[in-house]
């Protein structure tokens, strides 16, 4: 089968098309036909191997272990293990492989535990768009956000793969939602239901003026000590990812060091956020889907060739939205 391979870390151009072996299902695993494929700031940090926290997190140290790139996956069953009962073959399913192994290929063996039946109203390539985002948001909002309707909860990093979820369910959840984000992204932040649009590269919403009850930071580079300025007292900052920063921890360090060591001597909670992909927050995230609750937001869609290029896309920032690979017809 074709699949999007890489022997070494670097940027997106370590990324090939080759042929490998398809593969064969577990015990606990299905084997999926990939229809589509899901494209995230994570992918790219296993890529390149930066910072090199991510290399100690499983993913190889000197070069990856796991040769396939990527993680979302939506497409139809083929093949169960023997411990399988939930999935048969034909199922429509999405859902997410295990991190640094890989999904962009046109057959993928994942997890039954990780994966759902597709949202009905939603297309191949929509549906890829939700995993890893979807669930990063879900988890950051309601277990460790704790959100509760009318609470006043500001997203940061409106337009990007987790915001734009973020958004969306904290309107469904009942919250009075800020989005910010850039200036080129204002009207779609807004078109997602946000009931106020910040432009952070000309507005400094940390400057104590207004709080929140909730703060869901995306975007990765703000200081703690200058996020809790915009908290309420007994506010809590839910810290997703981290770009920027050193060679070794990266953005990272916020969720490592300094907010839980921060977090002893304040009032406000600092919490840190590694999501998981799990098939009944899937299935959360399916009924929220078919309901008109929650809508993915795909802005563009790249054939498996083009991985490296919508993997550079992704990384510069233009997109409003996912970024989805399209591998097979629906």
């Amino acid at each position: 089968m074709k699949a999007i391979v890489q022997d070494a870390y670097g940027a997106p151009d370590v990324l090939y098309l080759s042929e490998v072996e398809e593969p064969v299902a577990g015990d606990d695993e299905v084997v999926v036909r990939v229809h589509a494929a899901g494209v995230d700031p994570g992918v790219w940090h296993i890529t390149a191997g930066m910072p090199y926290l991510v290399r100690l997190m499983g993913v190889g140290l000197r070069a990856p272990k796991a040769r396939v790139a990527g993680n979302d996956v939506a497409g139809r069953v083929e093949t169960v293990g023997a411990n399988v009962r939930q999935l048969q073959p034909g199922d429509e399913v999405y859902g997410c492989k295990p991190i640094g192994d890989g999904s962009f290929a046109e057959y993928v063996a994942v997890p039954a535990a990780r994966l759902a039946a597709k949202p009905a109203n939603l297309s191949f390539e929509q549906a890829a768009a939700v995993p890893v985002s979807a669930c990063t948001a879900l988890q950051g909002l309601r277990d460790r956000g704790q959100i509760v309707p009318t609470a006043k909860v500001l997203v940061i990093g409106a337009a990007g793969g987790v915001g734009s979820f973020a958004v969306q369910l904290a309107k469904a959840f009942g919250a009075e939602v800020t989005g910010a984000c850039s200036t080129a992204k204002l009207e779609f932040v807004g078109s997602l239901g946000a009931d106020h649009v910040i432009d952070y590269t000309k507005d400094d919403f940390t400057d104590g003026r207004r709080r929140y009850d909730l703060i869901l930071d995306t975007a990765g580079r703000r200081p703690v000590t200058q996020l809790r300025r915009a908290l309420s007292l007994r506010g809590t900052l839910v810290i997703v990812g981290g770009e920027g920063g050193g060679r070794w921890l990266g953005g990272f360090d916020r969720q490592i060091l300094r907010a839980p060591l921060l977090s002893v001597f304040v009032g406000q909670s600092l919490r840190p956020l590694t999501a998981t992909v799990r098939a009944r927050d899937l299935d959360v995230l399916r009924r929220l889907i078919e309901s008109g609750k929650v809508t993915p937001v795909v802005d563009r869609t790249y054939p498996l060739a083009d991985a490296a290029e919508a993997l550079r896309f992704i990384h510069d920032g233009h997109a409003r939205g996912k970024v989805v690979l399209s591998i097979a017809g629906d």
